[in-house]
């Protein structure tokens, strides 16, 4: 097997992590994509080798680079090019690039989404937020809050929860999430 051969049989696996990670089926996939569940789920078994017809939508989809999809060697370019990504009306700028684990985002929510919450959602995991900059609604169960920059929250997302801007600023929060329901940080005792 060269070199090309065992690239293009490590994209299934890749592929599979990927949508795993984001907690998409492969019917929302092919909804998103355009691609059909078969050829989809063909890609991540290895019986189908990808192509580039097939790998950009998908790049587009998990917002990632092609690179990262077919693990391509380092450039020896350190700088990190992050790529925003538009979700539910907020900009989405994911500032960690592994697999797993708590992931790290800073998010810009529109100015006047607080005013009209929709239905609160809930999921497996759980987030911590940290407010940059504007005035950040959270509905969170029973409770409405507001807080300010330079103020957290921290919640089990299997809570109802739901946020957005108030004010006449966007709001810029720093959000770490843990799909698997990983806190955020463990508290240090105080050495004897």
């Amino acid at each position: 097997m060269d070199e090309l051969d065992q690239a293009l049989g490590a994209v299934g696996p890749r592929l599979r992590a990927l949508r795993k990670q984001r907690n998409t089926t492969l019917a929302d996939l092919a909804a998103e994509t355009g691609i059909s569940v078969s050829t989809l789920s063909r890609l991540e078994s290895g019986d189908r080798k990808p192509t580039l017809e097939l790998l950009l939508p998908l790049a587009k989809a998990y917002a990632v680079t092609l690179d990262e999809m077919v693990g391509a060697p380092p450039t020896g370019d350190p700088r990190i090019h992050l790529r925003p990504v538009q979700r539910h009306g907020m900009t989405m700028l994911p500032l960690t690039r592994r697999a797993g684990g708590i992931q790290a985002f800073k998010l810009i929510i529109p100015t006047g989404s607080g005013n009209r919450p929709h239905e609160p959602q809930t999921h497996e995991g759980y987030d911590w937020m940290y407010v940059l900059t504007g005035r950040l609604r959270i509905i969170l169960g029973e409770h409405d809050f507001i807080l300010e920059p330079g103020e957290a929250a921290e919640f089990d997302t299997r809570t109802p929860h739901w946020f957005g801007a108030v004010g006449p600023e966007p709001v810029e929060i720093l959000s770490l999430f843990g799909t698997q329901g990983e806190r955020v940080h463990l508290r240090a005792r105080p050495k004897n």
